[in-house]
């Protein structure tokens, strides 16, 4: 009888992902030591112990299909900038971001769980193993979005992998749809419109400036009225539609936008390694450490 506690235990002893302990423990009755010798057999337990090492570079990807209605964007992992450049890694993550276009996983675990199309009677899960033991570095699958469209889906990869930016628009054509991937990614909007942004988020915000304009010496009653106005200038940074146009600086995107008689419903923009922690290692430490 295969336990979930059992499942777990040999998850932490190996780092092997759920579904490959499961199979192993039922594969061997159970045999804690059985399993961790078959892990190892197939490379994954061989895989797992790199998986204490911070996978902070990669690839950002994006594909869309050839009607121009569905697109998928996806960031993949790896240790180091000189994988990213491997044939093999970028076959890999663009072999990854057409399954999520395909199938349409709701999140990344069940991306991992289901059937390769690119390695067929291998999970996804089983591919990037498989992967990490010929590469020899931690990968990983961080990330992906998935847009489909009434009018049409644009993508656009600045920097060789290192920025991608999805577009869903209802209205408008493929020239004002890769204008409006370029501003994502020069810009960095965090919403399309100011409508979007959590009440949460803007309240913050004002209580911020309220407090930096009383610090300047406005009384509290002219200190609402200046946030009211500064507040835009928020607004700019972070709405899509708000912003000053890369291209043209005298219009705004929204004003773009009008002009084209287009429409933006949705964006993804995923930057390789945003928000990751990489380890600052410090040798010398680490060597003294192991002296003493």
């Amino acid at each position: 009888m295969v336990t979930a506690s059992l499942v777990k235990e040999l998850r932490e002893k190996t780092g092997a992902g759920m579904m490959d302990c499961k199979k192993v423990l039922t594969e061997t009755d159970g045999d804690m030591e059985k399993a961790i010798e078959l892990l190892r057999e197939r490379g994954i337990a061989k895989a797992a112990k790199k998986s204490g090492r911070v996978a902070a570079e990669g690839l950002v990807e994006a594909v869309v299909s050839e009607d121009g209605k569905t697109g998928a964007i996806i960031e993949v992992n790896s240790e180091t900038d000189f994988v990213a450049k491997n044939e093999e890694f970028k076959t890999f993550v663009n072999d990854v971001a057409k399954q999520v276009l395909e199938t349409n996983p709701k999140d990344v675990e069940e991306l991992l769980a289901q059937e390769a199309k690119f390695e067929p009677g291998k999970t996804v899960q089983e591919a990037l193993v498989g992967k990490i033991a010929t590469i020899g570095e931690n990968l990983s699958i961080r990330r992906f979005a998935r847009f489909e469209s009434e009018g049409l889906v644009e993508k656009y990869i600045h920097g060789d992998g290192k920025i991608a930016v999805l577009v869903n628009m209802k209205k408008g054509d493929a020239e004002v749809a890769k204008d409006i991937c370029m501003q994502i990614a020069a810009a960095r909007p965090e919403y399309v419109k100011r409508e979007d942004v959590p009440q949460e988020r803007v309240n913050k915000e004002m209580e911020i400036l309220k407090i930096q304009t009383m610090n300047e010496g406005k009384p509290e009653a002219i200190a609402e009225k200046i946030v009211m106005g500064r507040i835009g200038k928020f607004y700019e940074e972070i709405c899509l539609v708000d912003q000053i146009f890369v291209k043209d600086s005298s219009m705004k995107v929204s004003e773009l936008l009008k002009q084209k008689d287009a429409e933006v419903v949705e964006f993804a923009r995923f930057e390789k390694g945003e928000g990751i922690e990489k380890k600052e290692e410090n040798f010398a430490e680490e060597v003294m450490k192991q002296i003493k």
